[in-house]
């Protein structure tokens, strides 16, 4: 297993003769330049991902990470823990949101238990890379130790280092864990600098008084920890998540591997935050899926420098705003490899 300096140098530059070729095509093929706008750019982006100037995207995988939080101690969810496995067998057989909306788009969704706070049933579908069974309460003290907030990291790389070994084109990222929407409102304010009253929003939807002790939870925990947020090992160790720390570690082995990231919602930009951190070279590898309702993801986004597929007010999590953007980047793809040019098309280009 590789560890997690190796998986940082792994990660190449974007490969700027395939987005150059890419860009080129696109500007021969049958329509006005630039009238597909965001789906031409998203092409030659992966492009450069991939090396390939006609990059194709056929193994679409999610990756929905499951963890436990013990800051769920503080009444920050409007659901009780228990919901987490519950969700989980959910999710393997089927039935939620995010298998109605991969198996939309074609996408295969494999299950990792992180750190869910009881132990799962092996099954088909389940890869089990528990650290432990949830986080600690890290309005007391550090949420994990250093030492299993580096295991998060490798055990989420070892996850879609396997996926590629089966072929895997692209990864979109998902979580579930109750409660972890405030551990991602911590880190999102230690890295940006801003105040946690500008990035807690209202996660399952709590009340009020729920809101407010979100607020309250996740500015105890920064004061009481203090993380460095030029150091996202530290910050995932005191103010984050097992599920989070293997999104974090699959971004960056997904970059290493030339795959493109689709990026999920307010937890998987959380992760995306750890990410950039470690590796500031990841960051071209990333795509935004979406903008979330939570009021602080929009501020995520921003100091990633990341423009989101889409807008469509979901908060969820899971991978669903990443299922649906992952078919338009297979769209946009296609279009780069499968529109006729012009001269393929015996139609007259535009005149001088």
């Amino acid at each position: 297993m590789r560890t997690l300096e190796e998986w940082v140098n792994a990660i190449p530059p974007l490969d700027s003769a395939a987005m150059r070729a890419a860009a080129e095509r696109q500007n021969i093929l049958t329509k006005p330049q630039g009238s597909l706008g965001r789906l031409e750019q998203l092409s030659i982006q992966v492009a450069g991902i991939t090396g390939n100037p006609r990059p194709r995207l056929s193994h679409k995988v999610i990756t929905t990470m499951a963890g436990d939080h013990g800051v769920v101690e503080e009444g920050v969810s409007a659901f009780p823990q228990e919901v987490t496995p519950q969700m989980v067998y959910n999710f393997l057989r089927g039935g939620a949101a995010i298998n109605v909306l991969a198996r939309h788009v074609g996408a295969r969704v494999v299950v990792v238990d992180m750190g869910v706070a009881v132990d799962l049933e092996l099954q088909e579908g389940l890869v089990i890379k528990k650290v432990a069974k949830g986080t600690r309460n890290m309005t007391h003290g550090p949420a994990m130790t250093r030492e299993q907030a580096l295991q998060a990291l490798l055990n989420g790389a070892s996850v879609v280092e396997e996926l590629i070994g089966e072929g895997m084109d692209i990864l979109g990222t998902g979580d579930m864990g109750i409660g972890n929407t405030t551990p991602s409102a911590a880190i999102a304010a230690a890295i940006t600098g801003r105040a946690p009253a500008a990035i807690v929003g209202r996660g399952t939807g709590v009340d009020d008084a729920g809101f407010y002790r979100k607020i309250a939870a996740v500015e105890r925990a920064l004061a009481v920890n203090r993380p460095d947020p030029k150091d996202g090992l530290d910050v995932l160790s005191k103010v984050g998540g097992f599920e989070i720390g293997g999104l974090a570690g699959a971004m960056l082995a997904a970059a290493a591997h030339r795959r493109p990231v689709v990026v999920d919602g307010f937890i998987s930009t959380a992760a995306a935050l750890i990410a950039v951190t470690l590796a500031p070279h990841v960051r071209p590898y990333l795509i935004a899926a979406h903008r979330s309702q939570e009021q602080g993801h929009g501020i995520m986004l921003e100091w990633l420098g990341l423009n989101p597929v889409l807008d469509l007010d979901m908060r969820l999590g899971e991978g669903t705003g990443a299922a649906l953007a992952m078919g338009i980047v297979e769209g946009a793809c296609k279009i780069l490899d499968e529109m006729a040019t012009f001269a393929e098309a015996g139609v007259s280009e535009k005149e001088e």
